[in-house]
């Protein structure tokens, strides 16, 4: 528990010293899909009965938080171990794989859930109807400790730095577009339809927006977190105890 609260309050120290870069950054991808869909099509466009600005919220929650929570690991992480050397001192340190696994993911989900309540907040401002309720919370915190945990494996996997940007290019970026977050996947034909819905921001895509909505909410959004959440923290700690 001491070498968990050693992790995650350097965490808090690193995020205190740059908290206006990393607010600020958090808000410029949000800040564009807003203006660009949210005045260009919200107030003019419906899908699903419900303004299309309103729809696409709970997408842009879950691809932002997707962004920020991966990278808030996977950057630092990778570079740690790849250039700066640094990630060798918490190996030799009195700080358990656990600990520090569990820490690393804890922190990157913290950044996740700062960014959505920026996003939330602008989404507000821009006029946007939604509901925030305890399924809301519960698929949310779910999604950021889901790419938390993928960025803590990516990091640990990769063997350099463009490894790592083809990395978000092959499957963070592509998920961005496709899992849901901009239209509804009901409309996409088989099979493709069914391969997004087992990407990993599908179900949070899927299930934001239906807490949001008041829609019902799929049984298999909070199924399919918890499992790629399992998958993706028991990979990340057998890699890193092989790392160690």
């Amino acid at each position: 528990m001491a070498g968990l609260k050693a992790v995650l309050w350097r965490e808090f120290l690193f995020f205190k010293r740059r908290w206006w870069t990393i607010t600020a950054s958090s808000m410029v991808a949000p800040l564009l899909y807003m203006v660009a869909f949210g005045w260009g099509l919200g107030k003019t466009v419906s899908l699903g009965g419900v303004a299309y600005l309103d729809f696409i919220v709970p997408g842009v929650v879950a691809l932002s938080t997707m962004n920020v929570s991966f990278n808030a690991v996977a950057t630092p992480l990778s570079i740690a171990r790849l250039y700066d050397r640094t990630f060798e001192e918490y190996m030799v340190a009195p700080i358990t794989i656990y600990s520090f696994t569990a820490a690393k993911i804890l922190a990157g989900a913290a950044r996740g859930l700062y960014a959505s309540a920026i996003i939330m907040g602008l989404a507000l401002l821009f006029g946007a109807r939604f509901n925030v309720d305890l399924r809301f919370l519960v698929l949310l915190s779910l999604n950021c400790l889901v790419f938390s945990s993928l960025g803590f494996l990516a990091a640990l996997k990769v063997r350099s730095h463009p490894d790592m940007t083809r990395f978000n290019n092959f499957l963070i970026t592509p998920m961005i577009f496709v899992c849901g977050t901009f239209f509804s996947v009901d409309r996409v034909p088989f099979p493709m339809d069914w391969v997004i819905k087992l990407l990993p921001l599908t179900p949070a895509s899927q299930g934001l927006r239906a807490a949001a909505l008041g829609w019902e909410l799929p049984w298999t959004a909070p199924l399919l977190q918890l499992a790629y959440l399992t998958v993706f923290v028991v990979w990340g700690l057998k890699t890193c105890l092989e790392v160690e």
